[in-house]
């Protein structure tokens, strides 16, 4: 998870051109084991910008480097705010979405987005009646 991050913060920072920091993680399925030997490889991208936010998705896969069969091991989504640098939020530049692929990641993060502030909003309502 810790190189999941690290990927996802560079492809964030790289987009910016400034710090960021993770703001959430959505959940995570390990999808096939990662054994000694194999070849880690993680591949990342900003899929959209909201204003001060941004999705970053990763995929990891691995790489046997005896039979060079490759294995979609786990993806995730992490969303990162920009920072200037006394602390405060900044505006990031905008994705503008190209490929058939860029457009259908820049589309489901806006889905993905409305569902974690409905889970923000739950989790502040719950936090306030207890």
């Amino acid at each position: 998870m810790h190189l999941v991050d690290l990927a996802a913060a560079t492809a964030a920072m790289r987009h910016a051109h400034m710090p960021v920091v993770t703001a959430s993680v959505d959940s995570m399925v390990f999808l096939e084991p990662v054994h000694i030997g194999q070849l880690v490889i993680l591949k990342s991208s900003v899929n959209r910008v909201f204003n001060t936010s941004l999705e970053a998705g990763v995929k990891v896969v691995v790489e046997d480097l005896i039979t060079g069969k490759v294995r979609h091991t786990s993806s995730a989504y992490l969303t990162f705010v920009a920072l200037d640098p006394q602390g405060k939020r900044v505006q990031i530049p905008q994705v503008v979405p190209e490929s058939p692929d860029e457009i259908r990641r820049w589309e489901a993060a806006g889905a993905r987005r409305e569902y974690r502030l409905a889970l923000r909003a739950s989790a502040k309502q719950r936090q306030k009646q207890s």
